[in-house]
């Protein structure tokens, strides 16, 4: 059964799930609907890109340890980002990422999930053109949902999302449901908060 969060809250991924070793992040979102009368201007769609940033005792190390579409595997292996939505269109999961929680090498110890828009600045486009986005963590051996955290703030203004994180507690994997808003206009500032 999977379990709804509110922000803040975390779950262990690991110990109701004996033997866990892949897990499915769905990240998902819808744009609002907008006027589209005679007059009004033709609007861009608005592409979100969805990122997982590996981090060693809580920073990121190299450039590659951020999987996202220019970088689609982890050199470890053991993280994939499953490609590129362009729209956000469509029911379900608009981005996926595969995370192999069993062979992770011990130096890692977190994975952010992070969604920027991209182009927002240029595009001025953000988060409150958005609804319905959530991220869900779903038990990739019998494909069955573990928790999802719906965004129901209104996060109007804000360009990126850190959605929420996965880590490793004394040998455990959990989640943490984040929901932080952010004002950087693109992945490689996301990053910084990182460094």
């Amino acid at each position: 059964m999977s379990v709804s969060l509110q922000k803040g809250q975390k779950v262990s991924l690991t110990k109701d799930n004996a033997g866990l070793s892949r897990v499915i992040v769905g990240l998902g979102w819808d744009e609002v609907k907008r006027n589209t009368g005679f007059f009004a201007p033709k609007a861009q769609a608005i592409d979100c890109d969805a990122s997982a940033l590996v981090l060693t005792g809580g920073k990121l190390v190299y450039k590659e340890d951020v999987v996202f579409f220019g970088n689609l595997r982890h050199p470890s292996g053991t993280i994939q980002h499953m490609g590129d939505n362009l729209t956000g269109a469509g029911e379900g999961d608009d981005e996926q990422i595969i995370v192999e929680l069993a062979r992770i090498p011990e130096q890692y110890d977190r994975i952010v999930l992070v969604v920027n828009i991209y182009q927002a600045v240029e595009r001025n486009q953000h988060f409150g053109m958005i609804e319905n986005a959530f991220i869900r963590l779903v038990n990739a051996a019998n494909n069955t949902e573990m928790c999802r955290y719906n965004l129901s703030e209104n996060y109007s203004g804000k360009t990126a999302m850190i959605f929420g994180e996965i880590y490793r507690h004394n040998g455990e994997w959990k989640f943490s449901a984040i929901g932080q808003g952010t004002n950087d206009p693109g992945l490689g500032e996301l990053t910084r908060r990182y460094i």
